[in-house]
C-alpha cells in the first residue's frame, strides 16, 4: 500500500510532533516530512505552489503569525479591526495552499495557559486578549469554512490540562509544548486522516445487562433494571444511553447483540419510563442465546455493511476477547467497570470524526427503520418481483453540485460493495471533474412507499471522441437488490444514447469487497472483451428496469421521465 505523506508546516519547531505522528499506531502507512520554520509564510507559498498530493498540516502560534496579536500580548493598544484583517491575509494564504493539495488540516489558536491577559477585564470587546484570540479563531473558521478541504482542528484542549509549557524548552528549541500535547495533537489528527479516508466507524453494537442498563434483566424483569431515577448508577446508564443516542445524529447507527430472551428485552425497550434509546433508535438487534461473534456476523451482513464499520461494546470481558479474536476488524475497546466511566470512555474513542454532515446522516436511523419494515412486508410476498412492485420505488436523478456535495464525497470515500473503481475523491476533485465538459456526474437519490431514503447512488461518465465510458458507478448497500442498480446502468445508456455513442464500456477495478459491482455488470449484456473490460452495444440491446419510476431533476425543475 502507497503511503499517505504528510507535511507539517509551523512557525515553531514542530518535530516533537512528527515523531509522535511517525510512531502512533494508526493503521495508515504515513510518510512525515517537516517543513523547516524560519519563514512561515514562504514556506506556505512554496508548498502551494507545489503541486503535489500532499496532506498538509498547519500550526501556528498566534503571536507569531499575527503581528498585531503580538502587540497586543505585550499589553500595547490594538486595534481588534487590524488583527482581524491580519488574519484574512493568513486565510488567503491557507486558501491558496489548499488549492494545490488534497486536504489540509490547521489548528486553531490557543493562548498559553500562563497568560492572564487583563484579568479581569480580558473577555471585554475591544480590549480583552481572549475576546479578541476568541474572533481571531472565528474569523480564521468562517473564512476557511467555504473550502471543502481545509479541517480545522481544536488545540485547546490538547494544551488545557496538559503540563504547562517549559520556558526553558522554548528558548533551548523553540518546542512551546510539553510532549503530551504533542500525543494528543497526534491522536486527532490521526483520526481526521481516517476520517476523510472514509475509515469512520458506521455503527455501535451494544449488550443490555451492565451494559445500557444495570441488573439482570431475565432475573428482575424490567421494573427491576437500574436505569435513571434518583439512583447514582441508574443515572449513569441513562446517561450513556442519552450519549448512544446523540451518536444517532451524526448518523452513526445503533444494534443490539445481546444473550437474552427477546420478547423480555424488548419489552424493556419499550415500557421502561426512564429508557432513552427506544426500539426505533436501533438498525437492528439480534438478542438471543446464541454465540454474540457469530450474531454480530450475521447483524452486520443483514445492515449490510462491513466488520470494519463496526464498535462493538460490552461490560463482560470474556465477550469482548470473543468478537476481537473471531474478527480482529472489529473495533472492540476494552470497557471499565464503572457505569459511570461510560459516556468519557465512548467520547474517548476517536472513530467516529466524519468528513461532512449530510442530511442523510441525521436521518439515516429512521431509514434503518424503515428497511426493516421492507424485510417484513417482503416475508409476506410470494416472489420479489411482487415485492418490488409493493414498494413503488422512485428514483430522482441530479447533477452532482455543491448542494450535495457533501453526501456525494461520503458515496466517493466510504462505498466498497457496489463501487466499480472505489476511486477516492475529496469534494474539491469531484466538482472539478463533473465541471467538465466531457464529463456527467449524476445523483441517484430514492423514495418508495416506507419513506426518504436520500441520496443513495452515483452515475460518472467522460466521452471520447468514439466511446462513453462509465467512470464511476457507485450505490449505497442499503438499496441493493431493489432494482436500483439496473436503474442506475440504465442511466449510463441513455446519456450514452442520447450523446450519439453506440458502445458503453466500463472497467471494473477489483478489490477484496467490490465483487456485486461485477455481477451486476455481467447480468445485464455486458460483454466481457477482455477481463474486467465490459462493453454494452447500446443499439444491438435494450434495458428497462422494471416497476422504477426514474425522473430526472435541475435542482428542482422536473425533467422528462427518462423512462418515457
Amino acid at each position: 500500500m502507497s503511503k499517505l505523506a504528510l507535511k507539517l508546516i509551523s512557525d515553531f519547531n514542530v518535530e516533537p510532533f512528527a515523531r509522535c505522528l511517525r510512531t502512533a499506531p494508526h493503521g495508515t502507512a504515513l510518510s512525515v516530512d517537516v517543513y523547516s520554520y524560519g519563514q512561515m509564510y514562504q514556506a506556505l507559498n512554496c508548498v502551494a505552489g507545489a503541486n503535489e498530493p500532499l496532506v498538509i498540516v498547519v500550526w501556528t502560534l498566534p503571536e507569531r503569525i499575527i503581528p498585531s496579536f503580538s502587540k497586543a500580548l505585550d499589553f500595547e493598544h490594538v486595534e481588534f479591526s487590524t488583527c482581524l484583517e491580519e488574519v484574512d491575509a493568513f486565510a488567503d494564504s491557507i486558501l491558496a495552499l489548499s488549492a494545490s493539495h488534497s486536504s489540509v488540516f490547521i489548528m486553531s489558536w490557543v493562548m498559553s495557559a500562563d497568560q492572564k491577559g487583563y484579568g479581569l477585564l480580558d473577555w471585554r470587546p475591544g480590549l480583552g486578549l481572549h475576546n479578541l484570540l476568541a474572533q481571531m479563531n472565528v474569523r480564521l473558521a468562517t473564512r476557511l469554512g467555504a473550502s471543502r478541504n481545509i479541517y480545522m482542528l481544536n488545540s485547546e484542549k490538547w494544551i488545557h490540562g496538559s503540563l504547562p509549557p517549559s520556558r526553558k524548552l522554548w528558548h533551548a528549541a523553540k518546542v512551546p509544548f510539553a510532549n503530551a500535547v504533542f500525543e494528543k495533537a497526534a491522536y486527532d489528527l490521526l483520526a481526521g486522516i481516517r476520517a476523510i479516508s472514509g475509515q469512520s466507524k458506521k455503527l455501535v453494537i451494544v449488550d443490555l445487562d451492565q451494559t445500557i442498563w444495570g441488573g439482570v434483566i431475565g432475573e428482575t424483569g424490567w421494573e427491576g433494571i437500574q436505569l435513571g431515577g434518583h439512583d447514582h448508577v441508574g443515572e449513569a446508564f441513562r446517561e450513556f444511553q442519552e450519549a448512544l443516542k446523540a451518536l444517532t445524529h451524526r448518523g452513526i447507527q445503533l444494534a443490539i447483540v445481546s444473550k437474552n430472551d427477546e420478547s423480555v428485552a424488548l419489552e424493556a425497550i419499550d415500557r421502561h419510563p426512564e429508557m432513552a434509546l427506544r426500539r426505533d433508535c436501533f438498525a437492528g438487534w439480534k438478542i438471543n442465546w446464541q454465540d454474540k461473534a457469530a450474531n454480530v456476523a450475521a447483524l452486520v451482513k443483514e445492515l449490510k455493511l462491513g466488520l470494519d464499520a463496526v464498535v462493538f461494546i460490552d461490560d463482560n470481558p470474556a465477550e469482548r476477547e470473543r468478537v476481537r479474536s473471531a474478527y480482529p476488524e472489529v473495533l472492540v475497546p476494552e470497557w471499565p467497570s464503572d457505569p459511570s466511566s461510560y459516556v468519557t470512555a465512548l467520547r474517548g474513542l476517536a472513530c467516529f470524526d466524519t468528513a461532512a454532515l449530510s442530511n442523510e446522516d441525521r436521518t439515516r436511523t429512521a431509514m434503518y427503520v424503515a428497511d426493516r419494515e421492507r424485510r417484513d412486508i417482503k416475508n409476506t410476498m410470494e416472489s420479489n418481483a411482487d415485492w418490488l412492485r409493493k414498494l413503488e420505488t422512485r428514483l430522482l436523478v441530479s447533477p452532482v453540485a455543491t448542494f450535495n456535495i457533501a453526501r456525494v464525497s461520503q458515496l466517493f470515500n466510504k462505498t466498497n460493495q457496489l463501487n466499480l473503481t472505489t476511486r477516492r475523491l475529496s469534494e474539491k476533485e469531484i466538482l472539478a471533474w463533473a465541471e467538465h465538459t466531457d464529463h456527467t456526474l449524476l445523483a441517484v437519490s430514492a423514495s418508495d412507499r416506507f419513506g426518504d431514503m436520500g441520496l443513495v447512488g452515483i452515475v460518472g461518465m467522460s466521452f471520447d471522441s468514439v466511446t462513453s465510458h462509465l467512470s464511476d458507478f457507485i450505490l449505497s448497500c442499503r438499496v441493493m437488490g431493489r432494482q436500483v442498480e439496473e436503474s442506475m446502468i440504465h442511466l449510463a445508456i441513455e446519456e450514452a444514447r442520447k450523446r450519439g455513442f453506440n458502445t458503453l464500456l466500463a472497467q471494473y477495478v477489483p478489490t477484496p469487497r467490490n465483487r456485486p459491482t461485477l455481477d451486476v455488470l455481467r447480468r445485464l449484456a455486458f460483454i466481457e472483451n477482455e477481463r474486467y473490460v465490459f462493453r454494452y452495444d447500446i443499439h444491438t440491446h435494450t434495458f428497462t428496469p422494471d416497476g422504477i419510476d426514474i425522473r430526472y431533476s435541475d435542482n428542482d425543475n422536473a425533467r422528462q421521465n427518462v423512462s418515457d
